[in-house]
C-alpha cells in the first residue's frame, strides 16, 4: 500500500506527462504482480464496489477522532472531500502496516456482508495502523471515490515503456471483459485467452478538434465529411456465434439495447463495427434526453422501447470474417461497412452517410445546417487514414457548431473539490423571468486560476445567506454561459435544462439587469423547434 499510495500523492503533485509516465513506469516495475493488476484495475474503473455507507464511515471518524461535530463539518466544507477530511482529522497511528495494495483490497472485498458492526471494528482497525497517505488511498477506496491523477493512455505509456509491447496492443488488452480477481499480470498483458478475445473490443479512434475550420487541411478531395451525431459511441461485435455491445465507456451494454442485439445477431462472424446509439424515428434522430431515458434502467418496458426507439448509426467496419481491417484505408473500410448495410438490412442499421461538399467554404456553409438535422457539426475523416488508437491528430476531426450562449448573473456559490476545496468554484447561475432572478444552470469551469480568486474574493465579501455549504451571493457578477442544448424540464424552476453547461468568459462589462430572460431562451428554442 506505500507504494501505490505514494503514486497517487506523486500523480497529483505533477501536470507534467512525462513525469507521471516516469512514476507509473517506476510503480509498474517495483510492485508485485497481483498489486500492477489492482492498479490496472483502478485505471480502467475496476475498482471493488464500495462496502459501506458514506454516513456510517463519517460517524466512525468522528466517534474515533472524538473531534466534535461541528468541527469536522466545518474541516470537511473547507477540504471538500470525505475521505481526505477524514484522514486529515484521524489521530496518528499506533503501528505500521505492512499490508499490500492487494491485502488491503482483499479486506475490503471481504467486508460485504458483514454486519455494520464488524465493519466497524475492521475500518477503525485499519485506521490504527495505516499513515496519512495510505488512509486517503484506503478511504478513497471505501467510498468508490478513488480517481488517479492520470489517464489509462498515461498507464498504457508506462506499460509500453517497460514491456516493450507495442501501445495499441496493450490499449487493447486493457479494454474487454478482464476480472482483477481472476486474471495474472502476465496472462493480461502477454497470455491469450479465447474467451477475452472474443468479447475484447477494439480501442475507440478519438478525433481532434478543429478551432478555426477546416482550411489548412489541404485538398477536400482527400477528405469525407458525416454529420456528428450526438448519441452513445459504441461498438458491435459479433463473434463465434456471440454478440456484444460496448460503450466507450468501457461499459457492455448489450442487455440495455434488445433491438441492437436483434441485429448483431445477423452479423456473420468475425465483424466488428464503430458508431452511435441513437435515438432515432421516421428517418431522423431524437434529442440526446430521449436517450436519456434508456440509460440506467433496469427493466425496459413496451412503452420505454416504443417511445425512445434506438438505432445504430455506423460509420466504420474495424474487423470483417475474423480479420483486423484498421490498418487498411477509410475508404476501403467504408466499401466493406456499404456492403454489410446491403446485404443485412434491418431497421436498427443505419448508415452515416458522406455529406458531398465542393470546397471548404461549401462545407462551412453546409454546416449552419448542424442543427436542423440534430447534429452537433461534423467528422471530417482523411479517406486514406488507417484506423487509429486514441486520439491522434492529423487524420479525423471534429468541427462542432458553436454552443449557445447566455448570459447569466452569478447567485449561488459553493466550494470546490481537491485543489479548489478552498475556493468557492461551483457556481449556480440565474436569469430573468418577470423580474426576478431564477436559477438556470450550474457550471464550475471557465474560468483562469486568476479569475477563480477574484470570484472566490467577491464571493467572500458578499456572503447574504447559508445553506449548508452552499452560499448566497449578491447577485452582481455576470457571465456568458455556453451549453450545447436546451430542453423543457420540470425539474428546473425555470422550466428549462442545458446541457454542458459551462463559463465561456466573464461578462465585467455587464451589470446584472442586462443579463439574459427566460423569454430569450425560450425564443433558441422556437427557432429549433427540434430542441423541445
Amino acid at each position: 500500500m506505500k507504494n501505490f499510495a505514494a503514486l497517487f500523492s506523486s500523480l497529483y503533485q505533477t501536470n507534467k506527462t512525462k513525469e507521471k509516465v516516469n512514476a507509473l513506469r517506476e510503480y509498474f516495475e517495483k510492485a508485485s504482480d497481483t498489486d500492477k493488476v489492482w492498479a490496472l484495475a483502478v485505471f480502467t474503473d475496476r475498482k471493488p464496489k464500495k462496502p459501506v455507507n458514506s454516513t456510517f464511515l463519517r460517524t466512525w471518524a468522528i466517534e474515533y477522532s472524538e473531534v466534535p461535530v461541528w468541527l469536522f463539518e466545518e474541516s470537511y466544507h473547507v477540504v471538500g472531500d470525505l475521505a481526505e477530511a477524514i484522514a486529515l482529522m484521524l489521530p496518528l497511528p499506533e503501528r505500521e502496516s505492512g499490508l499490500s495494495l492487494t491485502e488491503w483490497i482483499n479486506i475490503i472485498l471481504d467486508m460485504h456482508g458483514k454486519d455494520d458492526a464488524s465493519k466497524k471494528e475492521i475500518i477503525i482497525d485499519a485506521w490504527k495502523q495505516l499513515t496519512t497517505e495510505e488512509r486517503f488511498v484506503f478511504n478513497k477506496l471505501l467510498t468508490g471515490s478513488l480517481r488517479v491523477g492520470a489517464s489509462q493512455n498515461l498507464a498504457v505509456l508506462a506499460l509500453a515503456d517497460l514491456t516493450k509491447i507495442d501501445r495499441s496492443v496493450i490499449s487493447h488488452r486493457l479494454m474487454g471483459n478482464w476480472d482483477p480477481l481472476s486474471v495474472s499480470f502476465h496472462d493480461l498483458l502477454f497470455g491469450v485467452n479465447e474467451y477475452d478475445d472474443i468479447t475484447r473490443p477494439y480501442p475507440f479512434f478519438l478525433a481532434y478538434a478543429i478551432e478555426d475550420g477546416p482550411e489548412k487541411l489541404g485538398a477536400p478531395e482527400e477528405w469525407q465529411a458525416e454529420w456528428k451525431w450526438d448519441g452513445i459511441r459504441s461498438q458491435l461485435i459479433r463473434r463465434m456465434g456471440n454478440s456484444y455491445i460496448w460503450s466507450r465507456g468501457e461499459e457492455l451494454v448489450t442487455d440495455k439495447f434488445p433491438e441492437i442485439k436483434s441485429f448483431v445477431d445477423l452479423l456473420p462472424d468475425g465483424t466488428v463495427l464503430d458508431g452511435e446509439l441513437l435515438p432515432f424515428v421516421d428517418g431522423k434522430p431524437l434529442p440526446f434526453n430521449v436517450l436519456q431515458t434508456r440509460i440506467g434502467r433496469k427493466n425496459l418496458s413496451a412503452k420505454i422501447l416504443s417511445s425512445a426507439p434506438i438505432v445504430f448509426m455506423s460509420y466504420d467496419v474495424m474487423e470483417f470474417e475474423g480479420r483486423d481491417l484498421r490498418p487498411e484505408p477509410l475508404a476501403v473500410r467504408r466499401k466493406v461497412l456499404q456492403s454489410l448495410l446491403q446485404k443485412y438490412p434491418h431497421p436498427a442499421f443505419q448508415y452515416s452517410t458522406e455529406v458531398p461538399f465542393n470546397d471548404w467554404k461549401h462545407l462551412t456553409e453546409l454546416r449552419l445546417e448542424s442543427r436542423t438535422n440534430l447534429a452537433e457539426g461534423f467528422m471530417i475523416k482523411r479517406r486514406s487514414s488507417p484506423y487509429l488508437v486514441g486520439r491522434k491528430r492529423g487524420d479525423w476531426w471534429k468541427w462542432k457548431i458553436d454552443p449557445y450562449t447566455v448570459d447569466g448573473v452569478l447567485v449561488y456559490a459553493q466550494k470546490g473539490h481537491g485543489r479548489r476545496a478552498d475556493l468557492y468554484t461551483d457556481y449556480t447561475f440565474a436569469i430573468w423571468n418577470e423580474g426576478k432572478l431564477v436559477p438556470f444552470a450550474k457550471a464550475y469551469s471557465g474560468l483562469t486560476d486568476v479569475e477563480l480568486k477574484q470570484v472566490d474574493a467577491y464571493i467572500r465579501r458578499n456572503i447574504k445567506e447559508k445553506f449548508g455549504p452552499v452560499r448566497t451571493v449578491n447577485p452582481e457578477l455576470v457571465f456568458e454561459i455556453a451549453f450545447e442544448g436546451i430542453q423543457l424540464s420540470t425539474r428546473h424552476k425555470c422550466g428549462v435544462a442545458v446541457r454542458f453547461p459551462r463559463i465561456l468568459r466573464w461578462r465585467k462589462d455587464k451589470k446584472a439587469e442586462e443579463a439574459d430572460s427566460l423569454e430569450t431562451v425560450k425564443q433558441m428554442m422556437q427557432q429549433n423547434d427540434s430542441l423541445v
